[in-house]
């Protein structure tokens, strides 16, 4: 059981951020943010895969400006990404923006920090303080000798007690470096400083199976620990990707469950069935339902009747067929040319008298 660190709650548009609230899974889009077309189409996108806030790029007043039309046609809260120019946080903020995040390291000192905390506070709007590894103040890196995770915490703390004397505190806070221990380092040590609520997330990952590992054992392991309240998979890759992993990741440590988990056995020379080709198939059959429900689709005799028993619906091949199984019970052989089809039906149905119970 996982015992969450009780953070401070805020609100991010309509979605609660810390306290006893979900942790959500965030994402950004990948669009210049001044085609609106585009960055509207992505969000939708990104909507559908369960995305539950989504971040824009701001590099100026146009994209800025494209956040009044944006949020018209979206769902989600949207947070404006903001570096350098603290004059386009103010105009995001006049778009419409539900949050902004800034970097303490960019934004250009504390009198222009002020100005959008204090326009901040007159709307209720909330900030995120973005601390990255690779943009700290000049005098907190010679303060520590480098970008140490001691550093990213005190240019975190540094910015919170700025903006606490202003009266303002709807913070959210990140501290996020390209590698695994330096992030959850940081992380840790802020935890044990503030209660503040946190955004996790590995930056600069890469690509592919690599990018996903450092993200899962980065954030996992700081979520097993009870620690963020929003998170991020950044990947080089279809922001939609980002939700996918994000939510296995809130899965497999049974903190939220989103959409079907498939069971498959790594196969190996007691494989009687054509196993790969078929998870492949009914993957991409089901890949946009969100109900949660767990499906086994084991190859042989040896763990697959006792996975498949275990979950919602499962099949236990053997040589050109196997026995289907719903709720632990055997409900009938199959041949192999039609385990697509009875699992793809299984579950349609299924999620039916779910969706109407």
């Amino acid at each position: 059981m996982i015992h969450r660190r009780k953070t401070r709650q805020i609100s991010i548009g309509s979605v609660k951020v810390g306290g006893d609230a979900p942790i959500s899974v965030q994402s950004m889009t990948k669009t210049d943010t001044r085609d609106i077309q585009k960055t509207i189409k992505q969000i939708r996108h990104l909507e559908a895969a369960g995305c539950e806030i989504v971040r824009v790029a701001i590099p100026d007043g146009e994209a800025a400006q494209a956040i009044r039309e944006i949020k018209k046609r979206i769902h989600i809260p949207l947070i404006a990404d903001i570096h350098f120019h603290s004059k386009l946080a103010l105009k995001a903020m006049e778009c419409g923006a539900d949050a902004i995040r800034i970097n303490p390291g960019n934004i250009g000192g504390k009198e222009r920090l002020k100005d959008v905390v204090l326009e901040a506070k007159h709307r209720s709007i909330p900030i995120r303080i973005g601390v990255n590894a690779g943009s700290l103040e000049k005098d907190v890196l010679k303060r520590f000798g480098g970008a140490t995770a001691e550093a990213m915490v005190a240019s975190a703390l540094r910015t919170i007690e700025f903006m606490e004397d202003l009266g303002f505190q709807h913070i959210k806070v990140s501290l996020k470096a390209s590698d695994v221990p330096r992030t959850i380092e940081a992380y840790r040590l802020f935890s044990r400083q503030s209660d503040y609520p946190l955004h996790l997330g590995i930056t600069e990952t890469g690509i592919g199976s690599s990018a996903i590992v450092k993200s899962a054992i980065g954030i996992g392991l700081l979520l097993e620990e009870g620690i963020g309240d929003t998170l991020r998979v950044s990947l080089t890759a279809d922001p939609v990707e980002e939700v996918r992993v994000g939510y296995e990741i809130l899965r497999t440590l049974k903190i939220r469950h989103r959409g079907i988990e498939i069971i498959s056995c790594p196969t190996c020379g007691r494989c009687e069935i054509d196993l790969l080709p078929l998870v492949k198939c009914v993957r991409k059959e089901i890949e946009s339902i969100s109900t949660p429900l767990m499906i086994a689709i084991m190859g042989c005799v040896v763990n697959g009747p006792g996975e498949a028993r275990e979950a919602d619906i499962g099949i236990a091949g053997g040589k050109g067929v196997g026995v289907l199984f719903r709720k632990g019970k055997i409900v009938r052989k199959i041949k192999e040319e039609d385990f697509l089809k009875v699992l793809v039906s299984e579950v349609r149905r299924m999620v039916d008298q779910a969706e109407n119970t």
